[in-house]
């Protein structure tokens, strides 16, 4: 069973992303050091405790379509309820809605654990989260006044609305339409499918943030308007009205995440209401719908990062304490009687090792990502707000990777057992595979990092990132004790591929050469993953916790250095060298 892994996510979040330095600093208002450890532990308490041990029955149930509504998981409703009253959803909305005001950095370490519980239930909470918050930025006051206290509260929740059948990862040619109408609302016509809870019954009323063309809309995404279109329609004083001409038609049989219901969605077809057409607000302005869904998804997207460190941690934490329990042969130098346990093995205790070094990778990454954007509201904005920019790709794709090769691993450590759904290792293997392709692919995220992060202030930040990762090299390298091994050398050559790949990358795109620049974009996506994870593992080893497990993080960032990062020099070649051979080997793909 799943534990909460408190103590190394506080560690990770003070001493690694700089959480510490910021509460030194002032620049987090009035949260303190006690503050932070008691929210940390309600949160692991809650997901040990109440989430986790209702995943089983949620992927075993699954959400259930039953007479054209959606009925969750047994418990399922009851933990919302729960999970709801603890005040979790309004960790970091404004005060001005009921909300608390917290941190970005402790929503994500919650979520975290939240996700590690349960998977398909953190990501219902997790779209409300990211609707208050475009709502918060972009709602006119009537809206944020009618929905936002009752979304804060739990109450109600939200949904966001994007695709399309024939719309995916290119919104520009979506058909969905919107109309106006003379007191100001909108009608909506049209499908979107793959909508996360975009029908449920935690909640009696769902607030859709749906896109839609308006009929003299410019052509592709500069056309695109945003509205918020509720499930129920809203008295003015509050209660609910009729129901809105706006319904699930189906749910999708998945993979994984089988209890977070992904609805088909039909806005305007005359099924409800005297009038054909879903009734909607505008969000912000008009023909300006994606610029407002990108404040949502942005940390979406870190979030769903986060699903990808949750999923790694649980994956691990099962795969080490069957290792610890199962035997098979004698491992080499095994003294015991009878056989020993397959953790004695050395490759067995290999892939556990890899494990954690990209559970701790990722999860560092994440969080200083979280730190970035927390940053970014205070002072140096410009900086930290690139330096968010910068990590959001990142944080999205290297952790959704980390979650689908930690917890293949970890079907693999369980071998034949991990096949069989009893374990829960195949569980956690097929809820990991769809965090690399929702939110924008990852491929996207390697588009976006090269194309439109790498150039900020015309690559002076993604410089004088690299400029603070030597900073650390030279520290593991000043360290100089067995402990840390070869790290700081190990390190500082990792750090060169990424140096190169992102000077090659720079120029190739300055001399307008997309094409070969993109044919690398993944393969260097993955490499500055593995230089930030051997460099906040070294950053962790050099630190002092407080917490006696020195030892142990120095062991494992020196298997990181010697074991793991070597493989940017691969991908270094293959970002600066690879676009030639994939332009002619495309002529086999037919």
């Amino acid at each position: 069973m799943y534990k909460a892994p408190v103590e190394e996510i506080a560690f990770t979040l003070k001493h690694v992303a700089g959480l510490a330095p910021a509460l030194e600093g002032g620049h987090l208002g009035d949260l303190t050091d006690d503050l932070v450890d008691a929210i940390l532990s309600e949160a692991g308490r809650f997901a040990t405790e109440e989430v986790a041990p209702l995943a089983e029955i949620g992927d075993k149930q699954g959400a259930r379509f039953v007479d054209s509504a959606v009925k969750m998981p047994d418990g399922w409703p009851a933990l919302y309820k729960a999970w709801a009253e603890g005040g979790w959803n309004s960790l970091t909305a404004s005060p001005d809605f009921g909300g608390q005001g917290l941190p970005h950095m402790l929503h994500v370490a919650a979520l975290e654990m939240w996700n590690s519980g349960s998977m398909a239930f953190a990501i219902g909470p997790t779209l409300t989260i990211g609707a208050i918050e475009a709502l918060t930025v972009h709602g006119s006051d009537h809206l944020k006044s009618t929905y936002l206290p009752k979304m804060v509260s739990g109450e109600w929740m939200g949904s966001m609305n994007l695709t399309e059948p024939h719309a995916g990862s290119d919104l520009g040619v979506m058909k969905t339409r919107a109309e106006r109408r003379d007191d100001g609302t909108y009608r909506l016509f049209g499908q979107k499918i793959f909508i996360t809870y975009g029908e449920h019954d935690f909640t009696d009323n769902i607030v859709h943030l749906v896109l839609a063309r308006l009929p003299d809309a410019p052509a592709g995404t500069r056309g695109i308007s945003l509205f918020l279109v509720p499930k129920f329609l809203v008295n003015e004083d509050g209660s609910l009205g009729p129901r809105n001409d706006a319904y699930c038609h189906s749910i999708e049989h998945k993979l994984g995440i089988h209890a977070s219901p992904t609805c088909t969605m039909i806005y305007g077809d005359g099924r409800f209401g005297e009038e054909a057409g879903a009734i909607g607000w505008l969000v912000g302005e008009e023909n300006r719908g994606l610029a407002c869904m990108f404040t949502m998804m942005n940390n979406a997207r870190l979030a769903v990062g986060m699903q990808g460190v949750a999923i790694a941690e649980a994956a691990t934490q099962k795969a080490l304490a069957y290792a610890k329990d199962r035997t098979q042969g004698k491992a080499p130098g095994w003294q015991g009687s009878g056989m020993s346990p397959i953790i004695e093995h050395p490759d067995v205790a290999r892939m556990l090792l890899t494990m954690k070094v990209l559970t701790q990778g990722a999860r560092a990454i994440t969080y200083a990502c979280a730190h970035a954007v927390d940053r970014s509201h205070g002072e140096e904005a410009k900086h930290w707000s690139e330096r968010a920019s910068l990590l959001t790709p990142i944080a999205k794709s290297f952790a959704t990777d980390a979650g689908v090769d930690v917890s293949s691993l970890g079907v693999q450590v369980h071998g034949g057992m991990g096949f069989i759904e009893e374990t829960g290792a195949a569980r956690l293997f097929r809820d990991a595979r769809i965090a690399p392709i929702y939110e924008g692919t990852n491929g996207i995220q390697a588009i976006d990092l090269v194309t439109r992060k790498l150039p900020l202030s015309e690559g002076a930040h993604v410089r004088g990132f690299i400029v603070e990762l030597r900073e650390i090299a030279a520290k593991a390298g000043a360290a100089n004790t067995p402990a840390v091994g070869e790290t700081g050398a190990r390190l500082e050559a990792s750090i060169a591929d990424l140096e190169a790949a992102t000077e090659w990358l720079l120029t190739t795109l300055a001399e307008g050469k997309q094409a070969e620049a993109l044919a690398g974009a993944t393969p260097y996506q993955r490499l500055f993953g593995l230089v930030l994870t051997g460099a906040y593992l070294a950053k962790g080893a050099l630190a002092d916790g407080g917490d006696g497990r020195n030892a142990e993080r120095a062991a494992l960032c020196r298997f990181a250095a010697e074991n793991i990062i070597g493989e940017t020099a691969a991908l270094r070649d293959r970002v600066m060298s690879g676009a030639a051979s994939l332009a002619a080997a495309r002529a086999v793909l037919g």
